[in-house]
């Protein structure tokens, strides 16, 4: 493998993690605040996926076609929400993890009656890789890999400026000092459900932009978007992106050695060393107990 050729790898591999970071972002943000792993989280970025291609099969915008994957993504989220985690919020994990494995399953069904089970793709313009000595930068990736940028961008200001995103940390942070101190944690769940939503809507239309889409592609999402956030430790946003990216490039550096079915698996062998070596995951402090 020549120099060029891994640089090839390596930058694929930003791009996949990138991709990632989206549904991992969503995964940590759910258990940060619900204490639980939404199963349902690649399911809607599937269902923003195909939100995002009936609008841009309605308007021919891109433009649009991201903001309709994001809408319908949120509205997917909140659904979920209000019909079937609220309720059982005080139940045990166990019973959480079901639920959504069970709404995840009745999105994916809701896709396939009403798209079909077919292949669908987005009819962009083709365009042509720019070759520097080897090295091959195709613009559509660059400009999607834009736009995932400034998706985390704009949440991480969110998080860490907005006063709405204080007091998420607050409440992920400590529950019960969270509530007496004045927070309102309906309204905190709400805005967090939508931002997951709207953040897997677009991870869905972007991944469609990129490749195809089905009603099982969230599955595809859903596995590597556990492990990032595993890496990367649950509940900490930055953590999440960081272990998405590791993880995209790590994948994209060893298709050479193991093929391209095998590298997936090779996620979960970074996962699992992770766990054994930091169990709290790379970007968690270790927690003493007193």
């Amino acid at each position: 493998m020549t120099f060029a050729d891994f640089i090839n790898l390596a930058l694929n591999g930003l791009v996949e993690g990138l991709l990632i970071a989206l549904p991992a972002l969503a995964v940590t943000l759910v258990h940060g605040l619900a204490r639980f792993p939404n199963a349902a989280t690649g399911d809607v970025v599937a269902a923003g996926g195909f939100g995002g291609y009936f609008t841009f099969n309605v308007t021919g915008s891109l433009l649009l076609a991201g903001l309709g994957g994001a809408l319908v993504g949120a509205l997917v989220s909140l659904a979920a929400y209000y019909l079937a985690f609220k309720a059982i919020m005080r139940r045990s994990v166990i019973t959480l993890l079901l639920t959504s494995i069970g709404v995840g399953f009745f999105i994916r069904s809701v896709l396939g009656m009403s798209f079909g089970h077919e292949l669908k793709m987005f009819s962009l313009p083709l365009t042509r890789a720019i070759n520097f000595h080897g090295v091959l930068i195709n613009p559509t990736d660059v400009q999607l890999a834009g736009v995932i940028v400034a998706v985390l961008a704009a949440v991480f200001v969110m998080l860490y400026v907005a006063p709405v995103g204080r007091m998420m940390r607050a409440l992920a942070d400590d529950p019960d000092l969270g509530r007496v101190s004045g927070i309102r944690k309906e309204r905190v769940m709400v805005v967090m459900w939508s931002v997951t939503g709207a953040v897997c809507g677009i991870a869905g239309t972007v991944l469609g932009m990129r490749t195809t889409l089905a009603p099982e592609m969230g599955w595809t999402m859903l596995l590597p978007a556990f492990a990032a956030a595993v890496i990367g430790g649950l509940g900490n946003p930055v953590g999440a992106v960081a272990g998405a990216i590791l993880l995209g490039v790590v994948q994209e550096l060893s298709t050479p050695y193991v093929g391209f079915v095998y590298k997936i698996a090779l996620g979960y062998v970074v996962m699992l060393l992770v766990l054994l070596v930091r169990p709290q995951g790379l970007f968690n402090r270790p927690q003493g107990v007193r």
